[in-house]
């Protein structure tokens, strides 16, 4: 009975975490995440254009770019968060390795598509609105897919998301009965 009592624990914590962490508007995630996109941006450009920071904005010679929270992608952060959280039987240690690893894996490739994004704008390139939206409707989800599939092979993760965790109270329940 103290097992189960331990396991309904352990689903309600990390629910709850995935509710708090997500009030109001991912601010925790935007918060972290911000400084963290903005000022590798800002570096990588200027290594190949002379570029100023203001705020959020990374002037290169008369082009503007303003990174707003789409840019930084914070529901992005937050969906692997979720599906880090949200698998069970995962002790304390290996869960914190996950979840930092899929957010710098992500944070990488974030920042690497900004950049790219960035050098086609100033190329002025006519590909610049095209690409931008192949980036936001289909290619962030892939990454974040992709990192997620990435995680379960190195982590060796064998439940399902949210399911195995429905299943086993399910199991538990008078329903199951």
């Amino acid at each position: 009975m103290k097992e189960i009592s331990n396991s309904v624990s352990d689903i309600l914590t990390r629910y709850i975490i995935l509710l708090v962490s997500a009030f109001p508007d991912f601010w925790i995630f935007y918060f972290i995440f911000t400084p963290l996109t903005i000022y590798p941006v800002y570096f990588l450009l200027n290594l190949f254009y002379e570029s100023s920071l203001i705020g959020n904005i990374i002037l290169v010679n008369e082009t503007a770019i303003e990174l707003i929270g789409a840019c930084v992608a914070g529901a992005a952060y937050y969906l692997l968060f979720i599906l880090n959280l949200s698998v069970p039987k995962i002790k304390l240690q290996k869960r914190i390795k996950m979840i930092l690893f899929s957010f710098v894996l992500f944070l990488f490739v974030n920042i690497l598509r900004i950049f790219l994004l960035s050098i086609i704008s100033f190329l002025d390139s006519s590909w610049f609105d095209a690409v931008h939206k192949l980036f936001w409707y289909f290619v962030s989800t892939i990454f974040v897919v992709g990192i997620w599939f990435l995680e379960v092979k190195l982590f060796k993760i064998k439940d399902i998301p949210i399911y195995s965790d429905i299943k086993f109270l399910y199991s538990k329940s008078k329903f199951s009965k």
